[in-house]
């Protein structure tokens, strides 16, 4: 008399469970979504060799070549029209709300390259009338040693 015995074969896929499988997909989305800066509005921005900072702006200023004024702040990330008459008081705002949290929050201006220097300058005062520092985003400097005369 002979006994068949069932061999137990256990899968790989059956030892982990599916919360497993989704906590690792959450981790990596959360890791992958802070790498992301949320600036949707595609500028040509001028070139310089500064350094960028750390710290994390308050809000994110953009003007396309058009003129248009777009904002995007902590508190509210999703990319928004801005009427120019609004600009300096939600500067205010911002820098109402920020006073007491962060030593030195500052806003980053976005700005093409084909924007008039008058509204760069509506954006440095109403930023200076609000207390904010303000920083203008750049593209890094390309080395022009490769170049040659002709």
């Amino acid at each position: 008399m002979s006994i068949k015995r069932r061999s137990k074969h256990i899968s790989v896929f059956s030892m982990a469970s599916m919360t497993d499988v989704i906590f690792l997909l959450l981790i990596f989305f959360m890791v992958v979504s802070t790498l992301v800066v949320p600036n949707a509005i595609k500028v040509n921005l001028p070139s310089s060799q500064s350094t960028a900072t750390t710290q994390e702006p308050v809000a994110r200023i953009t003007i396309d070549a058009e003129g248009y004024y777009y904002i995007s702040t902590e508190s509210a990330p999703e990319v928004t029209m801005l009427p120019v008459e609004e600009l300096e008081a939600r500067l205010y705002e911002i820098g109402a709300a920020h006073d007491e949290e962060e030593e030195d929050p500052y806003v980053v201006l976005y700005a093409d390259r084909s924007v008039s220097y008058g509204e760069i300058v509506k954006v440095l005062n109403a930023s200076a009338t609000a207390g904010l520092r303000m920083i203008l985003a750049t593209e890094a400097l390309q080395d022009n040693s490769t170049k040659t005369d002709v």
